[in-house]
């Protein structure tokens, strides 16, 4: 398997977990229980729905759209970020939202840096109070840019990439695991081994930032896969949804995550159709798990038609594309990041 697939596995990882929990984000998981079971197609978005009600069937959401907007941006500065533009491109894709009638708007922890980056604060103290999960959600494109070693210079461009936004000790923490169990996958590792970095990247990422009080996500990520070993699927769900928790925080989206990749490391789609029908902030969790998942196998171990539903569904979504780019900005010798210690 060629890097190439593995980047773009990661990113059409992503978008198919994303658009396969679309229809049941913010739903309660026995209601998503009830009515899907464990999903295994794209779903439109019901009625009872406040966020999906309409949406078609494999439209992705915030999490691929923002994810995108970063790997462009990225692409762009050679490896750098610019924050004001950053900050620019979220509000203007927010806009785009509220014009097509989308109630799938920016996070509480983005909306609040972009509001004080707006009234001048600078963007090195906007994102002091962001801890939710929306640096994880988006960040797999500075795994597929970025080698995961050494783990300190990853943390750095996971740093300088969201820190406008989220520049807490938390959300970097979940940031850095996910974008190194990405790179890891990039490189060669299988799941397993991607998660093993992903605790040490945490770890390394919760010295950065702002404290931010709350859970150890490093300590977290290896007490949900623990939870979840041995178990069966529904009964493992459940216990990911009771006692780990698929809110908006990032201690509990990321190991979440990581949790659902533990449980069927060989097998991409199974993660994305679990992750999607936990119920909570799900499309966030299967696309973080998705990005993991592809990083690690490969684009073609996604069913042919599901990519295909997807692309039919996004027709100008360019994932793969995007990936060739990101992966070529891997390959210089030294990509260009501006390191921000707070």
């Amino acid at each position: 398997m060629t890097a190439r697939s593995r980047a773009r596995g990661a990113l059409l990882g992503l978008a198919i977990g994303d658009a396969l929990g679309m229809p049941t984000q913010y739903m309660p998981r026995e209601v998503v229980a009830e009515r899907y079971g464990v999903l295994n197609e794209f779903k439109p978005g019901p009625d009872d729905n406040p966020i999906s009600r309409g949406l078609p069937a494999g439209r992705v959401t915030d999490d691929t759209d923002q994810a995108v907007i970063l790997g462009r941006l990225l692409v762009k500065g050679r490896g750098r970020v610019d924050p004001e533009s950053f900050a620019r491109e979220l509000l203007a894709w927010e806009r785009r939202m509220i014009a097509a009638g989308s109630a799938d708007l920016l996070g509480p922890s983005t909306r609040k840096a972009l509001t004080l980056a707006a009234e001048g604060v600078p963007t090195d103290q906007t994102g002091r109070s962001g801890a939710t999960n929306g640096a994880a959600m988006r960040v797999a494109p500075v795994g597929v840019a970025f080698p995961h070693e050494p783990v300190e210079r990853l943390i750095d461009a996971v740093v300088q990439t969201g820190h406008v936004t989220h520049n807490t000790t938390i959300a970097i923490a979940g940031a850095a695991a996910v974008a190194a169990a990405v790179s890891a996958g990039i490189d060669g590792a299988g799941v397993e081994e991607a998660l093993r970095f992903a605790g040490e990247a945490a770890r390394h990422g919760a010295r950065r930032g702002f404290y931010f009080a709350g859970a150890d996500v490093a300590a977290r990520i290896a007490w949900a896969i623990g939870l979840t070993r041995g178990r069966a699927k529904e009964e493992a769900l459940d216990i990911v949804y009771r006692l780990v928790g698929t809110g908006l925080a990032t201690q509990e989206a990321v190991p979440a995550a990581m949790a659902i990749c533990a449980m069927a490391p060989d097998d991409p789609w199974l993660i994305c159709r679990l992750a999607a029908s936990l119920g909570g902030d799900c499309d966030t969790i299967a696309a973080i798990a998705g990005a993991i998942a592809g990083a690690c196998h490969g684009a073609e171990s996604f069913p042919r038609g599901v990519v295909e539903a997807l692309h039919d569904a996004n027709p100008d979504l360019p994932l793969e594309e995007l990936a060739d780019d990101l992966l070529a900005l891997r390959r210089q010798e030294k990509p260009h990041i501006e390191e921000r210690r707070a």
